[in-house]
């Protein structure tokens, strides 16, 4: 969609909300990145696969990855509390080694393949060195961790400080720890974080959509009478 017709959208439906979402829609989307994502890979509890998702969106990150080998990603409404309407859920379960699959189109954005395991001695959370570009945050299951796949695949290695007999963490808390701190980190450092103009509004115009009744046919309508004009 053309630049124009974008801000245009985001006026017509800006008209629909109150001052106060238009006003919580555009920091939440200052405050919004890709430069960090997660992958969560064959996880099959459906209230640490939805807290995952909640602690994306309250950390300001955009995409949440799910590769689905052998168990479907499933949602718990009372854990992830309506964050599903603010985060991009992309999903991996159409090819035969789903998890080469994500790796493969990351790593063609741009993404480095950081694998989150205790069993490494790479780099600790706070080492991390954001300057090197782009991320993508690999969990695996609690039972078994991340496959060998994403072991052999991955460009880093990076462990959560812990000082306890407990060898891990749950991974819905792993998940919260790291992007807590990188969400942090990503604005004391020199790097461009943020979307561009144009991802913002297209995030905008997405989430007002989705705050209005009937969002879509509202749109649908206006797209018509601009094409018109």
């Amino acid at each position: 969609m053309e630049k124009k017709l974008l801000v245009e959208s985001v006026k017509f439906m800006e008209q629909f909300v109150s001052e106060k979402r238009v006003n919580l829609v555009n920091s939440n989307a200052d405050n919004r990145t890709r430069y960090i994502t997660v992958v969560l890979e064959n996880i099959f509890q459906a209230q640490n696969a939805s807290a995952v998702m909640r602690s994306c969106d309250c950390f300001g990150i955009q995409d949440l990855h799910v590769i689905e080998n052998s168990n479907e990603y499933t949602l718990n409404p009372d854990v992830v509390m309506g964050s599903s309407k603010w985060v991009d859920l992309y999903r991996y379960n159409e090819k035969e080694e789903n998890t080469l699959d994500t790796i493969h189109s990351l790593k063609k954005n741009g993404y480095r393949i950081i694998a989150t395991t205790p069993h490494t001695n790479d780099i600790l959370l706070p080492d991390f060195d954001l300057k090197k570009g782009k991320a993508a945050f690999f969990f695996g299951t609690e039972l078994t961790g991340l496959s060998d796949v994403v072991m052999n695949n991955a460009d880093e290695f990076v462990k959560i400080p812990m000082y306890g007999f407990t060898e891990s963490f749950n991974i819905s808390v792993s998940a919260a720890l790291v992007l807590n701190h990188l969400s942090t980190e990503i604005r004391r450092e020199n790097v461009n974080w943020s979307l561009s103009e144009t991802e913002k509004l297209e995030l905008k115009l997405e989430w007002l959509k989705k705050s209005v009744r009937k969002g879509d046919k509202l749109l649908e309508e206006f797209f018509l009478r601009f094409k018109n004009e």
